[in-house]
């Protein structure tokens, strides 16, 4: 029995120091983890909204709908107008959640038209009160000049603002890289 017990613990000592030892290293010298992506700006929306459309209670909670009807964006390389005619689908659930979903198009300066859609969620911290809204963009682009907006993983900041003293929203969009 005592040979049993030696086996046993130093077959659980030796398989404890496999695995933990590279881990706890490799957090240690930050060796064996990725560098954190960077974000780059790609430009900025802001976008021209119409009254808010309430649908009312639904089994996933509270729908709102509201109507894009224009702006304008810029960044480097890249300036034009919001189209009217999107929309943004939001909701807030029972735990207070909100999400949104908005799809809609761009159209650059030269007339290239580029398919927007953007989603995002935020939920009420321990102190009940919504942090920053973020988003996840997904862009649509001819292929061509604009090409570089396929694909990636993009990353929005979204805050409310007035445009001519109508409702609208300031959309930041980054790009990130794992290596620039």
């Amino acid at each position: 029995m005592t040979d049993g017990r030696v086996v046993t613990s130093f077959a659980l000592f030796l398989v404890a120091s496999l695995f933990s030892t590279p881990f706890a290293a490799g957090q240690a010298a930050g060796t064996n983890l990725p560098a954190p992506p960077q974000f780059k700006f790609a430009y900025e929306e802001q976008v021209a909204l119409a009254s808010s459309i309430p649908v009312g209670e639904t089994p996933l909670g509270k729908r709102n709908i509201v109507p894009i009807t224009g702006g304008t964006f810029s960044g480097p390389g890249l300036k034009g107008k919001v189209l009217p005619g999107g929309w943004d689908w939001q909701l807030t659930n029972a735990s207070g959640c909100f999400s949104l979903h908005a799809d809609y198009m761009i159209e650059t300066d030269d007339g290239v038209i580029i398919h927007v859609v953007n989603a995002g969620m935020v939920c009420p911290n321990a102190a009940g009160i919504h942090d920053a809204m973020l988003t996840t963009p997904v862009f649509e682009a001819p292929k061509g000049k604009y090409d570089w907006m396929n694909g990636g993983v993009y990353v929005g900041t979204l805050e409310g603002m007035k445009i001519d003293g109508k409702p609208a929203v300031r959309i930041r969009f980054f790009k990130a890289y794992a290596h620039e």
